[in-house]
């Protein structure tokens, strides 16, 4: 009976497989089983002291009561600078909004904007949540499959074909979840070719894994590689990732006066602002000092260059390498037909994934679940020693298959 109660819309909409994954490593974990979780994508480091001692400060302070709407005039100014000083872009604070988390600034721009059967297109493969917000939203999600063979990455050719009349919104993600594939600047400027012939298209640009790059990679964002298209780019970043702060759940957005207000008046109706605590220590964050974020990045990439070494080592596995974030997107499609020495035949990355924690207790999550199959993607974000055991694990269970 309780089930007949729902939208219908409910059915179209997946619980995400990071977190089923997750929960379900957790619960072995909790029976006494050695599981090794490479599913959640979350730094492994303490948030800043500086940060902490902000919010403690801000709470001392009385900072405790309702913000504007859409994040403090403080926290604004402060995106503002922010941008001016890593992109060279002077934009107007009042075109910013604060969120609670980036998902809310992604959810709010698809709920303002959507018309029922609106297309979104989305690069393959995708962050999980992307698809199913967009079908809350009353629309289509359009998945563009991006390979290994174009770096997994989208290209004027597979955008070009890909638009359509109905095309509303493209979101871009760089660098990427689940691959760390990292947008040049001449891949955005080629994008941008394509677009200016499209004023219809809005983009909306997901950089929440910006100052995760390795190997010298430059970062680029669209609204500054392509300023003629700037009036409809919202551009999506937050502090999670690169400062730690996973669960002070601040997002941000800047994009045209029309959409920052639509998506400030669904704020208003839902949430309304986000912590007060959490804009104070984000606000410290953005304006504090950023040497931090180099020493994790040499972290980053001597794990990255140790699970790949590793992973190459698999039998039937190939992994690339990243250029940022904290994931590598290796492909198994070497060990399908092959069977576990439980009798479990390997079909699909869901398979693979599922063996491999039954028989070696790693949990990793599997490509379908980010639209481009045979992969699973492995999270980094962890210590030297568990990375080692989990990526050993994986050799012998390959090692294993027949």
């Amino acid at each position: 009976m309780s089930a007949a109660l729902l939208s219908p819309r409910m059915s179209l909409v997946k619980p995400s497989p990071t977190l089923a994954i997750t929960d379900n490593a957790k619960a072995m974990k909790a029976r006494g089983m050695d599981v090794i979780a490479l599913a959640q994508g979350e730094p492994d480091m303490d948030t800043p002291a500086n940060i902490c001692e902000a919010a403690i400060k801000a709470i001392k302070g009385g900072q405790t009561r309702y913000t504007a709407v859409n994040g403090t005039a403080e926290l604004k100014r402060a995106i503002a600078r922010k941008f001016l000083r890593d992109h060279a872009m002077t934009i107007n604070p009042d075109d910013v909004i604060v969120c609670t988390g980036g998902k809310q600034v992604l959810f709010n721009a698809l709920v303002s904007t959507i018309g029922e059967g609106d297309e979104v297109l989305i690069p393959a493969p995708y962050w999980v949540s992307y698809p199913d917000m967009v079908v809350l939203a009353g629309g289509k999600a359009v998945s563009v499959e991006c390979d290994a063979s174009v770096g997994f990455k989208l290209t004027p050719e597979l955008l070009k074909k890909a638009i359509t009349p109905r095309t509303k919104w493209l979101i871009l993600n760089s660098p990427s979840n689940p691959t760390g594939s990292v947008y040049t600047e001449a891949d955005l400027k080629a994008l941008g070719q394509v677009l200016k012939a499209h004023p219809n298209v809005l983009v909306m640009v997901d950089d929440m894994y910006e100052k995760l790059l390795f190997d010298g990679a430059k970062f680029a964002t669209l609204a500054q590689v392509v300023p003629e298209i700037a009036d409809r780019v919202l551009t999506v970043n937050g502090v999670s990732k690169a400062y730690c702060m996973t669960g002070w759940r601040i997002g941000y957005g800047h994009g045209p006066s029309w959409l920052i207000g639509a998506m400030s008046a669904i704020q208003s109706q839902s949430t309304s602002n986000p912590s007060s605590i959490s804009q104070a220590a984000a606000l410290e964050a953005l304006d504090g000092p950023q040497d931090f974020i180099a020493a994790h990045n040499v972290i980053f990439q001597r794990r990255r260059d140790m699970v790949v070494s590793m992973l190459n080592e698999c039998a039937g596995i190939t992994c690339m390498k990243p250029q940022g974030a904290f994931y590598v997107y290796p492909s198994c499609a070497g060990v399908l037909g092959k069977t576990t020495p439980k009798g479990v035949k390997i079909n699909n990355d869901f398979d693979f994934a599922n063996a491999l924690l039954d028989e070696k207790l790693v949990a990793v999550v599997p490509g379908s679940a980010f639209g481009l199959a045979p992969y699973f993607r492995i999270s980094y974000a962890t210590s030297d020693d568990i990375l080692k055991d989990a990526c050993q694990r994986i050799k012998d269970f390959c090692a294993s298959l027949r």
